[in-house]
């Protein structure tokens, strides 16, 4: 084999490492309720909440019983403390799921995102239908944290730390979305929406980069750490877009869940978008999308199951979980051992 070619193939061979090195650094967790053809009264019995996918594809149900839980987070420092928000708000586990707590009184219920600072480990955010709610001491003790979000609209969809800072935090209200760099002390509007703002994500190749999808305001790309917001003018903008997803194994692919246009993809870092429903169920009634640590793309279909694809959408076919509605994918860096 001539030197030059050698030398091409072994490049080429290094350049794939750090994605094979990131998928192996991650868990893969949902939020997911199994509740198809059940009622109050039923026999029927259902597993609801937190479940991991092991090596072999198996999904192990985490912790305790809850339709209500809409997110989890985990301790950096240590995996067995586990956070969920639930409809009686904040959870906390210390010894991996055996034992769980409720952290919050009366007032703070119906919690629909938690987030854990990577940076301030202590520091635990709760976003509730009425504000937002922080605890700097590992859940023992949480106050509400709302100085600059608005006295209407300040109803919390989802909460996403920046990873690079401490006390820096988006906050995805019903009308934009809110900055804090100081640990919730303070919020600042930094996008501006008549719109429900369903999902923020960062990416995980490039932590200036930020993506945010609304209920009809489309979705919003930033590319300076979240200061500034354009919207994504070739993405579908015309029903709500429950959430947004970065691929771990490729920077330039994107994907979006849609209650009515189903799944949508990007492969050039959201130049274009596809659409990718064919081998799903015709209503499109996609609630949540996820890629794993190997690229698997996911699609929580409602009232039917969870699909996967190996090919980022061309192709589906059914995964486990029948009847189930996921409410959170969590990709999770592993611990330092």
């Amino acid at each position: 084999m001539p030197q030059p070619v050698r030398l091409h193939l072994l490049f080429g061979l290094l350049a794939q490492l750090p994605f094979a090195a990131a998928a192996a650094d991650y868990d893969f967790f949902v939020c997911a309720n199994l509740n198809r053809n059940y009622v109050i009264g039923s026999k029927i019995v259902t597993t609801n909440g937190v479940y991991q996918r092991d090596a072999a594809g198996t999904w192990a149900h985490l912790g305790y019983n809850d339709t209500g839980i809409s997110a989890v987070a985990f301790d950096p420092r240590d995996h067995h403390v586990i956070y969920t928000s639930a409809l009686n708000g904040l959870w906390r586990s210390l010894d991996g799921g055996r034992h769980w707590r409720i952290c919050n009184d009366w007032s703070m219920t119906e919690a629909r995102d938690v987030a854990v600072d990577p940076n301030a480990p202590d520091h635990v955010y709760l976003a509730l239908p009425d504000g937002i709610a922080v605890s700097t001491d590992r859940a023992q003790t949480i106050a509400r944290r709302e100085n600059g979000l608005p006295a209407r609209g300040k109803y919390t969809q989802v909460l996403q730390v920046d990873r690079t800072r401490a006390g820096r935090v988006f906050a995805g209200c019903e009308v934009g979305v809110f900055l804090t760099e100081d640990g919730a002390d303070h919020w600042r509007r930094v996008l501006p929406t008549q719109e429900t703002v369903y999902d923020i994500q960062q990416s995980p190749h490039d932590p200036r980069h930020w993506l945010a999808a609304t209920h009809a305001a489309g979705a919003w790309r930033s590319t300076d750490g979240g200061n500034t917001w354009e919207k994504i003018t070739t993405a579908p903008s015309t029903n709500p877009l429950y959430n947004v997803t970065f691929d771990v194994t490729d920077p330039q692919r994107l994907a979006l869940g849609s209650w009515a246009l189903g799944v949508f993809t990007s492969e050039d870092g959201g130049r274009t978008w596809t659409d990718r429903n064919a081998g799903l169920p015709a209503a499109h009634h996609v609630w949540r999308v996820g890629v794993d640590p190997a690229g698997k793309l996911y699609a929580s279909v409602a009232a039917e199951t969870l699909f996967v694809s190996g090919d980022f959408g061309r192709t589906w076919q059914p995964d486990a979980l029948a009847g189930s509605q996921v409410n959170k994918f969590l990709l999770l860096p592993r611990a330092a051992k």
